[in-house]
């Protein structure tokens, strides 16, 4: 199977670049699982945007503090510069936002920005809005359930990628590739990702020489709630605190104050800090609030997550929920250029929660991840168009490593148990070292193929966490 252009990646970010790839072009994209099973399909809160050329200014400044000095101003400057051109381009395709009943736009706040510019769609379900909208006006195939295991690279070209697809390996051929394929959630014990995200991508870079960047900056969503039985844990949108919910101990204490000035809208570093220094000092149960909520507004403005937790037994806005904080986004990721392009390797490139521009630097400015979805995903596409590589001639096997082991499904439960343990929300050198010395302990055991990528990362998470000492942004060092 030859192509001009592989798409590895079903979300925001894989879907809107091909959306901006015409189809006289030969694409495919290749998903890991269903379409929807994906990051974008269970963001809540909404998408950012300038609001007018005028919020420019202060969309950048509000990046760049949450990002705690660690942001590449260039690409802050792009993403807010652009972000207006995006989301006209997405109604002017048929997409529509929550708006008033005169058709006037609905912004929302949440932490850490300083004005209303988050829109969103189908009240909390912004996320698999977009996905859905992006789905039906995909011009081009797309290969589901189809794992992918290396990358096909001849004299620094990327030439394809090698796939387990229904039980065997197969080759696909391209000249460019885009890698669109998320974070890592699936590392963590707790997180609030699709199952399917799981650092594989990460790990073949890691053994090609691939260069990532900033991997030790993880974040964690400060409010999530842990009951539900399945591995992805409920997440509840920054919107809601951004509207008015508030964070209290089983006394109705609202303590985050005594962290930060901003209460309940500070940084979700500071926030999920907070969660877990209070929680450990106190041994309280700590809760998420919707009283301040009218009960007719808050079904209307958040109906998904009201109607989970109504199964779940609470009657809200009434009932309060006990919440945790749980890993929620890669910050770092696949070091790329501005365009998207990976540098080290001609015709590849990276967008969306895979790679890492630099924009979101230490922290992620809430809701800034759908819109950098959408921003370097054009970019990339454009810059795609213009590449002049080449296909390659050399002449590849199919690998012969085994993918699973026995063992591999216990080991897979320890790695979570460790990465939550030792390199979550706050770290030390010696849980550090801990963590270093269990991974590489299973990577000279037997183990698959999959779970040695997962691995790889994992201990490229670990390694950069050991290698910055000071405490910035979401990487707090304890000691």
């Amino acid at each position: 199977m030859q192509y001009d252009i592989l798409i590895i990646g079903a979300g925001v970010a894989g879907l809107y670049a091909a959306l901006n790839i015409p189809t006289d072009k030969k694409v495919l994209i290749v998903n890991k699982t269903r379409p929807w099973e994906c990051n974008t399909y269970y963001a809540q809160g909404g998408v950012t945007t300038a609001r007018n050329d005028a919020d420019i200014p202060s969309h950048i400044q509000d990046t760049l503090e949450a990002g705690a000095g660690l942001c590449n101003e260039a690409a802050v400057k792009v993403l807010s510069e652009t972000s207006q051109e995006v989301i006209h381009d997405l109604i002017a395709r048929g997409f529509r936002f929550d708006t008033a009943e005169n058709g006037r736009l609905l912004y929302t706040k949440e932490a850490a920005h300083s004005a209303d510019r988050i829109l969103h769609a189908g009240g909390d379900a912004t996320g698999r809005y977009i996905h859905h909208f992006l789905l039906q006006h995909n011009p081009h195939p797309m290969l589901a359930n189809a794992t992918v295991i290396d990358f096909l690279i001849e004299d620094g070209q990327i030439c394809g990628v090698e796939v387990l697809y229904k039980g065997e390996r197969k080759l696909i051929f391209a000249n460019q590739v885009i890698l669109a394929s998320g974070g890592v959630g699936s590392l963590y014990r707790f997180h609030t990702n699709a199952y399917s995200i799981s650092g594989d991508i990460q790990g073949i870079c890691v053994e090609k020489g691939i260069a990532l960047e900033h991997m030790e900056m993880m974040q964690f969503h400060p409010t999530v709630y842990l009951g539900n039985q399945g591995v992805r844990k409920q997440l509840l949108s920054e919107a809601l605190r951004g509207e008015g919910a508030h964070i209290e101990d089983e006394d109705g204490y609202r303590f985050l104050f005594d962290y930060d000035s901003r209460g309940e809208l500070a940084p979700r570093d500071i926030v999920s800090r907070a969660l877990f220094d209070y929680r450990k000092r106190t041994k309280k149960q700590i809760y998420l609030s919707f009283r301040e909520f009218d009960t007719d507004y808050f079904h209307r403005r958040f109906p998904n997550i009201s109607a989970n937790l109504r199964d779940m037994g609470y009657d809200v806005p009434k009932d309060r929920v006990p919440i945790s904080p749980a890993f929620h986004y890669a910050i770092g990721g696949i070091k790329t250029d501005l365009d998207g392009h990976v540098g080290s390797v001609k015709g590849l490139y990276a967008i969306g929660e895979a790679a890492s521009t630099g924009v979101h630097g230490a922290n992620r400015l809430a809701s800034n991840s759908l819109l950098e979805g959408l921003v370097f995903a054009r970019r990339a596409a454009h810059a795609v168009l213009a590449d002049s590589s080449n296909a390659c001639h050399q002449s590849f096997t199919i690998g012969t490593e085994p993918l699973f082991l026995e063992e591999d499904k216990e080991k897979k439960e320890q790695l979570r148990r460790i990465m939550w343990q030792y390199v979550s929300i706050v770290r030390t050198t010696e849980g550090l070292h801990e963590a270093l010395e269990q991974i590489d302990a299973m990577l000279n055991s037997p183990v698959g193929r999959l779970l040695k990528l997962r691995l790889l990362t994992a201990r490229e998470i670990v390694q950069s966490a050991l290698k910055r000492t000071e405490s910035i942004g979401v990487h707090y060092r304890e000691a």
